[in-house]
């Protein structure tokens, strides 16, 4: 298959990853001239790779050390850097000049923007009320707040101090929350008194004060305006408005923390759609490492650079965008509805503020085309290098709408990774080819297959995706999981030893991988595995519909012996599921796919669950059909929705 984009030699002679491996091949005596040997020399050679990156990116650190991995053969268990010290935060702020740190926006354009000098100072005001409040290196602060310029001020602020940060959008309800706060224990709470979306302003500070009084070991709760200049905060224990917790606090030297390679610097949390969100810790110098790895070498993020990704604070993109300062590059903060003027809003900001690197999921992708939205025609994105998509696989037929209808020379590059890595397995890349349907490549330095129910190696067949050797960025483990028992059983229990992620995948011989879906969501009829990727892939190109899940019912529900595959539609305003239409959707999975893909019963429903960072929880869809207990609905944008799926009468039969 011919690639659907190339680079041209220009830009690949620009990259950074060309730079890099340049001074590589010169510095080690090697002939390397292809991405594949390239990365093949990564994984093999890991300490002298990860050491090269560290140096190359100008990692600020007061210690390095001589010694990269102890135990590298152990996973878990594997140490990187032991002897460094460094500070995350410091690493982030080391421009320092009056160019743009943060560009902000929301659903009436244009808000602010904040330089790196003035960010450094607000840092450092932030930072010394923290060490008044009493926090130390290893304590705790929680944040329930949009993705906005205070956000990224207040978590350097606790990074800069070794204090761990941890956060969650303020669509969450109280309950939660305190789910994933309550496990932590923290000793500040960072919040928004409101958030706008859809054209509402909704205000929080009733939420507020129920999370604060679920938190006993708060000390002080730092209340953001964003909808009123002077919010009401009387009702909340231990509130102060942001400006007068900063107000005798006066711009000066931070006094960065220098602490260990594996101190903490974040908890991340799973969806927690079939129990209580998982707390993910991860240790800050391979956060670092990692996101300067993949913004330097695979994004192409250079000084000067405007990254922006759509996201919230509850989703690891979060973390990855806030890490563009790590490359000097600009931070493009967005918060509100991205289908706001007519869903144009999104290439507004593009536009006017010249954004070099657009980060965005699938989702919005395929919305975008349904909607029949044509930016190609209507804006002008000269400045746009890279379209980035996560959240689920990018279907063929996307990556057909970008090239026609948004920008025709971008490199789209449809990424997978996860909150569990805090990094991609298959990832963007400026200087290869972009072939439809398929995601670029294999992440630099990371050991990468996919295997067979035997556990071996397969190249061109389905498999679970396994990373075979340790990365700096595996998680330090599960928050207060003595002995680390959750945490292997979560990744280890598979295959002893290797990281099995849980995404169902094929590497391609030329080197590219795709995604069908998750493992634990595959569809199994008759013994066959089916990723349900490869039904969404064929179904949501239907112009009648919106969106679809998939799942595997058991069958017969009395005493079941197989599973069935069932199809779930909601469709576009003003079309009903027919015989006619029903008959369509079958025809063309069964043209394009296998007759194991063809669902047994196509069912429609006027709603879809999704988690709050849009994904489609088919695990909690399953286990309402099956008559299975669903763990925790929080985590989800759109609850109700759930419902519908219980005692469907046309499932009986």
């Amino acid at each position: 298959m011919e690639p659907i984009w190339s680079p041209t030699e220009k830009a690949i002679e620009q990259a950074q990853l060309t730079q890099f491996a340049r001074h590589i091949v010169r510095k080690y005596k090697l002939e390397l001239n292809t991405y594949p040997a390239f990365y093949q020399w990564t994984i093999d050679n890991p300490e002298e790779f990860w050491s090269e990156v560290w140096d190359w990116c100008g990692v600020v650190a007061s210690k390095k050390g001589s010694t990269v991995l102890v135990d590298g053969d152990k996973m878990p268990g594997a140490k990187w850097f032991p002897e460094a010290r460094l500070n995350f935060a410091e690493n982030l702020l080391k421009r320092g000049d009056q160019g743009d740190a943060f560009v902000f926006w929301d659903e009436r354009g244009f808000q602010r923007r904040l330089s790196y000098s003035h960010l450094t100072s607000d840092v450092s005001r932030a930072a010394q009320a923290l060490a008044q409040l009493g926090l130390r290196p290893g304590d705790r602060a929680a944040a329930f707040i949009p993705n906005m310029p205070e956000t990224g001020v207040l978590a350097l602020a606790a990074l800069s101090q070794g204090i761990v940060w941890s956060s969650c959008s303020p669509d969450f309800g109280t309950s939660g929350v305190l789910d994933r706060f309550g496990q932590i224990e923290p000793k500040v709470l960072f919040v928004a008194d409101g958030y706008r979306y859809g054209g509402r302003e909704f205000d929080v500070l009733e939420r507020v004060k129920e999370i604060a009084e679920g938190l006993p070991t708060l000390r002080k709760v730092v209340v953001v305006p964003n909808l009123q200049p002077r919010p009401d905060i009387a009702d909340i224990p231990k509130a102060v408005l942001l400006d007068e917790w900063l107000r005798k606090h006066t711009p000066a030297d931070i006094n960065y923390a220098q602490m260990p390679f594996e101190h903490p610097a974040y908890i991340l949390f799973s969806s927690g759609t079939t129990g209580t969100p998982k707390c993910i810790v991860h240790g800050a110098g391979g956060a670092l490492l990692q996101s300067l790895k993949s913004l330097k070498l695979q994004y192409d993020i250079r000084p000067g650079d405007r990254f922006f990704y759509f996201c919230t604070t509850n989703w690891v993109v979060w973390n990855m965008l806030l890490h563009g300062l790590a490359a000097e590059a600009t931070v493009m903060m967005y918060d509100g509805s991205p289908f706001e003027r007519n869903g144009k809003i999104l290439f507004d900001y593009a536009e006017k503020e010249r954004i070099t690197h657009f980060g965005t999921s699938a989702k919005f992708i395929d919305a975008l085309e349904k909607r029949g939205m044509a930016p190609i025609e209507t804006h002008q994105l000269a400045e746009m290098r890279m379209i980035i998509s996560t959240g689920s696989p990018l279907v063929a037929e996307s990556y057909d709408y970008v090239y026609e209808k948004v920008k025709a020379d971008v490199c789209l590059a449809s990424i997978s990774g996860g909150t569990d890595v805090m990094a991609a397995f298959a990832d963007a890349n400026a200087v290869l080819p972009v072939h439809r349907g398929e995601m670029q490549c294999r992440s630099l330095g990371t050991a990468v297959e996919v295997w067979n129910d035997a556990g071996e190696p397969v190249v061109g067949e389905k498999g679970e995706l396994v990373c075979v050797k340790p990365l700096p960025s595996m998680p330090l483990g599960f928050w207060n999981d003595k002995g680390g028992e959750k945490y292997r059983s979560a990744y280890y229990e598979k295959f002893p030893g290797v990281w099995t992620h849980g995404d169902w995948s094929e590497l391609t011989e030329r080197g590219t991988m795709i995604v069908y879906g998750r493992s634990d969501a595959t569809l199994n009829p008759g013994g066959v595995r089916i990723g349900t990727a490869e039904i969404y892939r064929q179904v949501e190109k239907i112009d009648e519909v919106e969106e679809s899940v998939a799942i595997g019912q058991l069958w017969p529900p009395e005493k079941p012996t197989d599973t069935r595959v069932v199809l779930f539609v909601r469709l576009r305003p003003g079309f009903n599921l027919d015989e006619a239409l029903t008959d369509k959707i079958k025809k063309r999975i069964r043209e394009n796919t296998t007759p194991r893909h063809v669902p047994a019963k196509v069912i429609q429903v006027p709603d879809i669950p999704r988690t709050k960072n849009g994904k489609v929880v088919e695990l909690a869809v399953r286990a309402m059909v099956n008559g299975m207990q669903v763990g925790n609905t929080d985590a989800l944008s759109n609850p109700e929705a759930l419902e519908l799926f219980r005692d469907i009468p046309a499932l009986a039969a």
